[in-house]
C-alpha cells in the first residue's frame, strides 16, 4: 500500500478539498507540484488558481438567486448557454455570450464552449438515448474567461466553468475531452451521484475520464484499435513547453515521469499499488487510475468501436451503482450487465472479467453474480399474523 509523497503546504490544504468538492479537471497532485516551482510568475498564478477555486465553491448559492439558471424553461431539445466571465471569479454566470441557434461569435472559448457541449449532448442523445446531463432536457451552462489566469476547469453542480490557462495551461474549452468530462460529472450526479471520496470517488473521476475518452473517439470515428487513438486524457490544454502528453493516461505506462514541471504521475494501475492517505479526499484523483486502466484493458480486449459495445456496459454499469459503491461493487456489475447485453459467456463478458482481473479485482463467478444482483432473497415470513378486529390484535 502507497501512501502520498507529496506533501501540500497547510495554508493549500483547505483550498484543494473546495477543488475537489468542485470536481476540476486539474488534480490537486499537479496543482501541488506547480505550486513548488521555483519561479516566482509559475507559484504566483497557482496559488491564484487554488485561491479562486475556493472562492468559486462560495458562489455556488449564488446559483440559486439566478431565474436564468434555476427557472430556465426546457422543450426537451438541446440548449446551449455561453457567458463569458470577463476574467472575473464571480458573479455566476457571467455576461451571456452565445445561446441555442445563434451564430459564432469571434471568442474562441465561447465557440468552443458551445460546439463541445453539444458534441457531448449528441453522444448522449444519440448513442446512449440520454436527454442531456438530467435526462431531462436540462440546459448546459458554462461559463468561460473564469477567474484571471485560471489554470483549472470545473463543474459546480450546476454548470461549467473554463480557465483560460496561463503560462503552463492553454484555454480548457479546447478540449472536447476535458468539457465531455465534466459534464459527465453532472451525468453522475444526476444518477449514481458517487460520494466525492476514497473509492467511491475515484470511480466518480474514472466514469468522467472514461467518457471522455469515449466521446472523443466517437467524435473522431476512431475505433480502438485504430494507430492513432489516444489514450491521454487532457493533451489539448498543456502548454507544449511543458512536454506532456496528457494530465492522465489509460494505459500502464506513467503519464509523466520527472519531468521539470509536473513530476511523476503517481496513478497506480493496479490494486497492490492503492493509495490508500488522506490527500485528494482518499485519493479520488490518484485512485482513479486503476478503473482506468481496467477500462482500457476491456476496452482493447472487445475491440472495435468503443461506443457501440464498452460504453453501453459502461453507461448501465454507471446507474446501477449507488452512492458508496466501490470497485469491486464496479466490476461486478459490469461484468453481470455485459452478459445482460452480449450474452452469458460473450466475449465481451470475458473481457469484463480479464480487464478487472487485470488489476487486481477479481468477479465472483457467473452463477454468484447473476444470485447477487438479479434472484431477490425470499422474504423470512413469521411464525404467526395478526389481525385487526376493531378492538385488539389477534393471532391467526
Amino acid at each position: 500500500m502507497k501512501k502520498s509523497l507529496l506533501k501540500p503546504e497547510p495554508h493549500l490544504a483547505n483550498e484543494h478539498s473546495d477543488c475537489c468538492s468542485l470536481h476540476c479537471f486539474i488534480p490537486p497532485y499537479v496543482l501541488d507540484e506547480l505550486a513548488k516551482s521555483t519561479d516566482p510568475k509559475v507559484r504566483k498564478e497557482i496559488v491564484e488558481t487554488i485561491e479562486e477555486t475556493a472562492k468559486a465553491r462560495a458562489t455556488r448559492s449564488l446559483l440559486a438567486e439566478l431565474p436564468v439558471v434555476a427557472a430556465l424553461p426546457s422543450d426537451g431539445t438541446k440548449q446551449r448557454l455561453i457567458y463569458d466571465m470577463k476574467n472575473k471569479p464571480f458573479p455566476l454566470p457571467g455576461v451571456l455570450a452565445r445561446a441555442e441557434n445563434s451564430p459564432m461569435t469571434s471568442d474562441p472559448a465561447v465557440n468552443e464552449a458551445f460546439d463541445n457541449s453539444g458534441i457531448t449532448y449528441d453522444f448522449y442523445k444519440n448513442i446512449l438515448n440520454r436527454n442531456s446531463i438530467d435526462d431531462r432536457g436540462m440546459p448546459l451552462i458554462s461559463s468561460v474567461h473564469f477567474g484571471s489566469r485560471f489554470e483549472n476547469a470545473q463543474w459546480d453542480g450546476r454548470q461549467m466553468m473554463y480557465g483560460d490557462g496561463a503560462d503552463r495551461f492553454l484555454r480548457f474549452t479546447r478540449s472536447l475531452e476535458v468539457v465531455a468530462h465534466e459534464l459527465t460529472h453532472g451525468v453522475i450526479q444526476h444518477t449514481c451521484n458517487l460520494v466525492y471520496q476514497g473509492q467511491s470517488g475515484a470511480l466518480n473521476e474514472h466514469f468522467a475520464d472514461a467518457f471522455g475518452i469515449i466521446i472523443e473517439q466517437w467524435h473522431k470515428n476512431q475505433p480502438v484499435n485504430a494507430p492513432n487513438v489516444d489514450w491521454f486524457i487532457g493533451g489539448e490544454i498543456i502548454q507544449p513547453i511543458a512536454n506532456v502528453k496528457g494530465i492522465r493516461t489509460f494505459t500502464a505506462d506513467k503519464a509523466y515521469i520527472n519531468n521539470p514541471l509536473f513530476g511523476t504521475d503517481p496513478q497506480p494501475k493496479h490494486m497492490r499499488d492503492i493509495f490508500t492517505g488522506n490527500d485528494d479526499n482518499g485519493g479520488v484523483h490518484f485512485n482513479s487510475g486503476i478503473p482506468n486502466h481496467a477500462f482500457y484493458l476491456i476496452a482493447l480486449k472487445i475491440g472495435g468501436n468503443i461506443w457501440g459495445t464498452t460504453a453501453k456496459i459502461w453507461y448501465e454499469t454507471m446507474k446501477s451503482l449507488h452512492r458508496d459503491s466501490q470497485f469491486q461493487d464496479a466490476a461486478e456489475n459490469s461484468y453481470r450487465i455485459a452478459g445482460e447485453l452480449f450474452g452469458q459467456g460473450s466475449n465481451e463478458q470475458l473481457a469484463v472479467e480479464e480487464g478487472w482481473k487485470g488489476v487486481g479485482i477479481h468477479v465472483a463467478s457467473q452463477a454468484n453474480v447473476i444470485a447477487k444482483n438479479i434472484t431477490a432473497p425470499k422474504p423470512k415470513l413469521p411464525k404467526f399474523f395478526v389481525k385487526w378486529d376493531g378492538l385488539q390484535l389477534n393471532k391467526v
